[in-house]
């Protein structure tokens, strides 16, 4: 009976010091600290064989947290977590739903893994547009009306939406059909830094979370350098932004990532003591009172040329900064499906906008640069 009781024990011993390691297992971290500085939208936690995602802020005034489990080969997630969706990683192939996700996906050279997305023809990118001419990556329809019978055709890893409130029932609906889902809140971001660091989350998708904080530790390290560059400016020349878009004249409000820009150049953005991330909705005369003897005046991506603008509204004319052609645009580098690169790379390169605007504003402080996004316009 002795023998009997003791080999009891034993198992019982044994079986402790295998639950014992394989929780030891779980929980030992490699870097449990968040690794995103300046972002507010996410964060990431690795652990020995999973990654915990955050999505705090896919949209303005968000209530509810998302949370998402990457886990690798081999990897034990703890039962605490098993109740988010789990991603297996990295993934092979995905559907984004946003231009400004295309840029990551190529900075990490995996733009061959991109499979769907909906209205092909705002991609500007050569290298996925030469994957779209070879019928690699499906058209999807629209962002808030998803083919879902395409996507469920294609079966991807992941999908990457996003929403502007808290209603996507499309996203919802492919999810409820077993697909998985993240949100993705970079258009949100509130700093130019912030919303580059988004690459981040497509790093710890692919299992490339160092090659993404190398690429964004480059851009991070050319912005900082400008903005020091700018504190060299000896003037602070003032700025009116947007145009009139069906009546109203819409121009960024002054805590959102374009003011910032305009600041961090050494400009004078008229508006830059209104708060808010969106966009001001304001009428001509506003607009006019305040705005008429500007230095500089840069427009968005509507116009690609002065007469372009008059023709549209001849009291463009009324202003300085048009008279003394003083006007600038991103509207002139574009896909070769007319999508306007600005609007897809600008938010993973901040370091290039802010350049640009600093050319616009103090052209001696670089003297041999030509700007990328920008031109003058004729």
């Amino acid at each position: 009976m002795k023998t009997f009781y003791k080999a009891i024990l034993l198992i019982f011993i044994s079986v402790l010091f295998l639950q014992c390691k394989n929780d030891s297992k779980s929980v030992s971290t490699i870097s449990p600290e968040n690794t995103v500085q300046y972002a507010k939208g996410f964060s990431i936690q690795t652990y020995d064989g999973y990654s915990v995602v955050t999505v705090q802020n896919p949209w303005p005034k968000a209530t509810k947290t998302y949370k998402y489990i990457l886990k690798e080969k081999n990897g034990i997630v703890p039962d605490s977590l098993q109740q988010n969706i789990t991603i297996s990683v990295p993934i092979k192939n995905i559907v984004v739903t946003s231009t400004t996700h295309i840029p990551s996906l190529e900075m990490l050279n995996e733009e061959n893994s991109l499979i769907g997305f909906p209205h092909l023809d705002y991609i500007s990118s050569e290298k996925v547009r030469a994957r779209i001419d070879a019928g690699k990556v499906k058209e999807l329809g629209n962002n808030h009306d998803l083919n879902t019978e395409v996507i469920l055709n294609l079966q991807p890893d992941v999908i990457i939406g996003y929403g502007i409130d808290n209603k996507n029932p499309t996203l919802d609906n492919l999810q409820k059909s077993g697909l998985k889902v993240m949100l993705n809140g970079d258009w949100n971001e509130e700093t130019p830094l912030g919303k580059a660091e988004w690459i981040k989350f497509f790093g710890a998708l692919y299992g490339k979370q160092k090659e993404a904080n190398k690429l964004f530790t480059i851009i991070e390290e050319d912005y900082l350098k400008t903005i020091e560059m700018a504190k060299m400016a000896t003037t602070t020349p003032t700025i009116l932004a947007g145009d009139m878009f069906e009546d109203r004249w819409y121009l960024p409000k002054g805590t959102s990532w374009g003011s910032l820009l305009l600041k961090e150049a050494k400009g004078h953005y008229l508006w830059q003591e209104t708060s808010g991330t969106g966009s001001l909705s304001l009428s001509f005369e506003t607009v006019f009172e305040k705005a008429q003897n500007a230095d500089i005046w840069i427009t968005s991506g509507q116009f690609a040329t002065l007469k372009e603008m008059t023709d549209v509204n001849p009291h463009y004319a009324q202003f300085a900064a048009f008279k003394n052609k003083n006007v600038y645009s991103f509207s002139g580098k574009k896909g070769k499906t007319g999508g306007i690169l600005y609007y897809e790379l600008a938010p993973n390169r901040p370091d290039i906008v802010l350049k640009d605007i600093v050319k616009i504003l103090h052209p001696d402080l670089l003297p041999s640069y030509q700007p990328f996004f920008f031109e003058k316009l004729k």
